[in-house]
């Protein structure tokens, strides 16, 4: 079975902001997945891009990881976090390294991929 994973913006920063070899930790975690990505969270990495700073970098890297390894998912809602909880039982796992967001998917009943120690990721589930 092929899992289905939707990425929030940190989780597409990881790779430059963590370390983390965010596809590869997927693999070991979850096996074959398909990834997604809302429209707002391509948006909010294209805002944050702008410059020079380690954030715009790591936002950049997020969006050409996006564009090259997910699938884009369009909704009505602006907010990606929104999104996120709202489409979260259409998805088997969301990645994220937000901590309040973590939370409200928990308690959406969605299961989490995040940030355990240093560069290695991990599911909790609800």
């Amino acid at each position: 079975m092929v899992a289905t994973v939707a990425f929030d913006t940190s989780a597409l920063m990881m790779p430059v902001e963590c370390d983390v070899r965010v596809f590869e930790e997927l693999q070991r975690l979850v096996g074959d997945f398909d990834c997604v990505v809302p429209e707002a969270v391509r948006d909010e990495l294209a805002k944050l891009s702008d410059g020079a700073s380690e954030e715009a970098v790591a936002a950049s890297v997020g969006a050409d990881l996006a564009d090259e390894r997910c699938r884009t998912i369009e909704h009505e809602a602006s907010y990606a976090d929104d999104v996120l909880v709202e489409l979260a039982d259409e998805f088997d796992y969301v990645v994220t390294n937000d901590g309040p967001l973590k939370q409200r998917l928990l308690d959406a009943g969605a299961p989490v991929i995040h940030i355990r120690g240093r560069n290695k990721l991990a599911i909790s589930k609800p």
